[in-house]
């Protein structure tokens, strides 16, 4: 019988354990703000590229966003593993999942809107999720609502254009993150999810949660930090160079030109075009506004934000490592329809 009274050994592993990780996190912290500063050095010290044109900007992105999200990702698997030896599945499946799925779908956009997730947490959340018992589709409501509606769109939006288009963007955000769930769950692609997602585990437990130590629960987000890492880390290479090489060489002026008022198929054009790009809420404003500036429709510039922050190409290749091709496929398709509608919607209301 457990007394809920640590033993001397254990209090000292415990001890040890935290020392380490705040050790660890103090490095994580010093890397993660010189990443800017070294990838200049690299970049212009030390190749000797000259300032300010395409190949220099797109070696610079490059440079600065591979050990950038590789950072985020060991940090994001780190503690939602931690958190997970906390919860049951039994509660996640109370909480999201079960014979409720539509208000599975409204609580997952929910807990999207205030939960912080970009590209490099995709693969541990989504593991986590399917591992819990959370139905897919409810799974999927919550991987599009956290990009897409975050707090630096909203806080960015209410400062350029004021809280009408802020709240608009949020509204439509929730509405598209919870009818595409709610239709990917209905189609019932589990067979699309890769066969290793169902047998892996990454450290929640049923019964043993409530008698884990802090070093047991430390022990496994380091286990599952080295696991996942592993998998994904030659994907997020690679979705990272092709958008570095977007960065550097698709001008605004051709957006622009793309998206603008004398174009009848805007909206539809702004989703094609958002579907490659690389970059997250605060990255894309500067082009959001210019867009604004040069007469493109309200609902042009938010099908464009959301198919960048919400469809990034970058995402979908990273996700490739627990999805396959033909679930992804469905997943851009459904949700760009869902766009291409808002944006349609909020043009001739605008």
């Amino acid at each position: 019988m457990t007394t809920g009274i640590l033993k001397p050994s254990a209090h000292r592993g415990d001890t040890r354990a935290f020392s380490l990780v705040a050790i660890a996190a103090i490095l994580w912290l010093i890397a993660y703000s010189q990443l800017e500063n070294f990838a200049q050095w690299l970049t212009y010290a030390l190749l000797r590229l000259e300032p300010e044109t395409h190949l220099a900007d797109s070696v610079e992105f490059f440079l600065a966003d591979v050990p950038k999200i590789l950072l985020l990702l060991s940090g994001t698997i780190f503690g939602v593993t931690i958190l997970r030896t906390f919860f049951s599945a039994e509660r996640a499946r109370q909480l999201l999942g079960g014979k409720r799925q539509g208000i599975g779908n409204l609580l997952a956009a929910m807990l999207g809107i205030i939960t912080p997730f970009c590209s490099c947490s995709a693969v541990p959340l989504f593991i986590g999720f399917v591992e819990s018992g959370i139905p897919l589709g409810v799974t999927f409501s919550f991987l599009m609502a956290s990009p897409m509606v975050n707090e630096v769109a909203l806080v960015m939006l209410f400062g350029l254009f004021g809280w009408q288009v802020a709240v608009m963007y949020a509204g439509a955000g929730v509405a598209i993150a919870i009818t595409a769930g709610w239709v990917i769950g209905a189609l019932g692609l589990e067979k699309y999810v890769e066969d290793f997602v169902w047998k892996l585990g990454v450290g929640a437990g049923v019964d043993e949660s409530r008698n884990l130590t802090w070093t047991d629960r430390i022990e496994r987000g380091g286990s599952a930090v080295k696991e996942i890492v592993a998998w994904v880390w030659l994907y997020v290479v690679i979705g990272i160079a092709f958008g570095a090489g977007i960065h550097g060489y698709v001008p605004e002026n051709f957006l622009a030109e793309i998206l603008g008022p004398r174009n009848p198929l805007a909206v539809i054009a702004a989703v094609l075009v958002g579907i490659p790009l690389y970059s997250n809420a605060a990255g894309v404003m500067p082009v959001v506004s210019a867009l604004m500036e040069k007469g493109a429709g309200l609902g042009t510039v938010l099908a464009f934000m959301m198919a960048v922050v919400g469809l990034s190409l970058p995402e979908m290749i990273i996700l490739r490592r627990v999805l396959k091709w033909e679930l992804i496929a469905i997943f851009i398709g459904v949700m760009a329809v869902g766009i291409i509608a808002i944006g349609i919607l909020f043009n001739l209301v605008s």
